[in-house]
């Protein structure tokens, strides 16, 4: 009852196929032609592992095998397969993947669950094309409105609802689950930093997910020719913006205890080598470990920003996501080291710095995440790699504390 691990070196490399950028990692955007491409080779493998394949409204898909207690709350194994600009082939996927083995290895020892198991891959948690981030996870559960849903568009205007009629899903299906029909989630993902592998440790058992906060700064001026404008006379936002972003390093350290500000996305207008920008809009990402602090340094840079402000040059921010640290249930942490131990693969307690779906899920159900080795720490760029002895270990570990949690006793 051991996990497949070429199988799963092959699903890898499929998946990574998919993408706009080939030969410059993987770029498979929410809705697009490579998403429906993904999504088309996870449904045919759910299919051929004998789960029943549906999607919901936001274009999460779910594979189902039925349990033999009527109406039961399933047991939900997997995580996203979207991916950032020019990203690896494992965030997100391997997580996916590793669901998929564990349908199949279901499959192959005939297993019949009491509780249900439900293989699920979740779109648009990385927020690249429709912001954000943990879309799927956060519209599953009712974080996300139709209302919100029914407006969001991306940088170029194109509309979700409409990007998802494009590639054949159908945004009017039920877009919410009932909390109550879920038992608990399991994700597997890979470190995304160096911990592991300088521990020389294949599993990490997570213990909490850090909170974060993502803002949308936008700095207004005033545009102007670059030859004939005087220093003294402009109302430059990309000089606003650039004192503003280079603050953040000091006020990150100021505020201590692993907190970190980053600016990732930023916009220009007009974007003319000889035009002075009028509009900069930038992203602001802070993470941190307890809440107070995640809150301290998003006062601090509002403060910062607003103190910016001129009759010149006008600053606003809004913030497009807030989740509070999140701590993972502490029974599933217990199963994952009883089944290293069983299994004798080593392992340490280790806390995430990236968000997950599982800090979505958490406020709803029992939830439970593995780590494994990330090369060099390598993670969002073409670098990113992972050892396929470490996944199907992870798949190992993964599978028996599903056989565990959809057993009729449990």
């Amino acid at each position: 009852m051991l996990a497949n691990q070429q199988r799963i070196e092959q699903h890898i490399e499929l998946l990574s196929q998919f993408t706009s950028t080939p030969g410059a990692g993987v770029t498979r955007l929410t809705y697009s032609k490579e998403d429906l491409n993904a999504r088309n080779y996870i449904k045919e493998q759910m299919l051929k592992y004998g789960l029943t394949v549906s999607e919901d409204g936001f274009g999460n898909i779910f594979g189902k095998l039925d349990g033999t207690i009527p109406n039961a709350p399933s047991v939900i194994v997997g995580s996203h397969f979207d991916s950032v600009p020019n990203g690896g082939a494992f965030d997100g996927t391997a997580g996916v993947i590793i669901g998929l083995e564990v349908a199949a290895l279901f499959q192959e020892n005939n297993c019949q669950p009491a509780y249900p198991l439900e293989i699920i891959a979740l779109v648009e948690e990385e927020g690249s094309r429709w912001g954000g981030g943990l879309m799927g996870s956060r519209g599953m559960m009712g974080l996300l409105t139709n209302e919100d849903f029914k407006v969001l568009a991306d940088k170029d205007g194109v509309l979700a609802e409409d990007a998802m009629i494009s590639i054949g899903l159908d945004p009017s299906k039920e877009k919410f689950r009932d909390p109550k029909t879920i038992k608990a989630f399991l994700e597997l993902h890979i470190e995304q930093g160096p911990i592991l592998e300088e521990k020389d440790i294949p599993i990490g058992i997570v213990e909490a997910i850090v909170g974060l906060t993502q803002l949308e700064v936008t700095i207004q001026g005033k545009a102007g020719h670059a030859g004939t404008t005087p220093m003294n006379r402009r109302s430059d936002a990309l000089v606003a913006a650039a004192e503003i972003i280079a603050a953040f390093p000091k006020l990150a350290i100021e505020e201590g205890n692993g907190t970190v500000i980053t600016t990732g996305q930023l916009q220009v207008f007009p974007n003319g080598s000889n035009v002075i920008p009028d509009k900069v809009v930038f992203s602001v990402d802070i993470r941190s470990g307890k809440e107070q602090h995640v809150q301290n340094a998003v006062e601090k840079v509002e403060e910062l920003i607003a103190s910016k402000q001129t009759t010149d040059i006008l600053t606003s921010t809004e913030q497009l996501l807030y989740i509070s640290p999140k701590e993972m249930d502490q029974h599933i942490q217990s199963i994952f080291k009883e089944t290293s131990n069983d299994l004798v693969i080593p392992y340490c307690s280790i806390n995430s710095g990236a968000g997950h779906d599982a800090m979505v899920f958490s406020d709803f159900t029992a939830c439970g995440m593995i780590f494994i080795p990330s090369k060099d720490g390598l993670s969002h760029c073409p670098e990113e790699w992972s050892d396929g002895s470490h996944l199907a270990s992870g798949a190992n570990i993964v599978f028996q504390t599903a056989l565990k949690l959809t057993e009729g006793n449990k």
